[in-house]
């Protein structure tokens, strides 16, 4: 297990585990943790042990969803089995040793951590999601447990950066629709009179937005950093029909 980020302290920790160290081959290799791709089963299993015990916990308590890149987050107060988990796109809990775990291929994992009041959050922000609300979802249930914005600490995991993002005139529109702000995070390109968009851009101002004042955001580009992260866009240009999502997640020790 190498080359991922971990950020502890004493009642929080946080691992943005990259695709290296675990056991599955080709397209997937090593450490794929997706159910939703066509990877062995039993490799999955396998890598997700590997993340469960360099967090230290049993891999009954890390806990996934069903992504969709919607807005519907869940509060984790139970376990569930891989085979019967709730469709979300955010997770939050106030329970210890439940390790929240978000998958990516590009798309932004964002952790929440609100270090005084003892709940966690973990979204799956995409560009869909974060458009249509998922990072205020994600805030709102944490609130109901009782955080607060203020007190809360955001970190924004590897994701697609605006160099690699090319996105096309429709897709800029969406976001002008829903805002004319919107357009700082667009810049035009040289070529094929395309656009390119910050994602981790947009995240971070969602965030501001909601009053989170501490915001991490890690420098990493899954597109170009092929031996370290899985990518989406990558595998499309390969020709790829599938590919890998690497884990970040967030778990209250006990």
């Amino acid at each position: 297990m190498n080359n991922y980020v971990k950020i502890t302290n004493n009642s929080i920790k946080i691992n943005f585990f990259t695709k290296n160290g675990g056991c599955s081959s080709g397209i997937y290799s090593s450490l794929n943790c997706s159910f939703n791709s066509y990877d062995n089963y039993e490799n999955i299993i396998k890598n997700r042990k590997k993340c469960a015990d360099e967090m230290n916990i049993d891999i009954k308590r890390l806990v996934t969803t069903n992504q969709v890149h919607g807005i519907n987050v869940v509060t984790v107060n139970d376990l569930w089995n891989y085979d019967n988990c709730p469709t979300a796109d955010g997770m939050v809990t106030k329970e210890k040793n439940i390790a929240l775990s978000i998958l990516t291929a590009d798309c932004a994992p964002v952790l929440f951590a609100d270090y005084n009041n003892k709940v966690i959050g973990a979204s799956h922000a995409g560009w869909k999601g974060a458009l249509s609300g998922v990072i205020e979802n994600t805030l709102e249930a944490m609130n109901k447990l009782g955080a607060n914005n203020s007190s809360t600490e955001a970190y924004i995991g590897p994701c697609i950066s605006k160099k690699s993002y090319e996105v096309d005139q429709d897709f800029f529109e969406r976001f002008i629709q829903v805002d004319n702000k919107n357009i700082v995070f667009f810049q035009k390109t040289k070529k094929n009179k395309k656009l390119s968009f910050d994602l981790k851009g947009f995240v971070a101002s969602k965030l501001k937005q909601k009053g989170i004042i501490k915001i991490n955001t890690l420098d990493r580009d899954t597109f170009r950093l092929k031996d370290d992260y899985f990518s989406y866009r990558r595998a499309l240009h390969e020709g790829n029909n599938d590919y890998g999502r690497q884990m970040s997640s967030i778990v209250l020790m006990g």
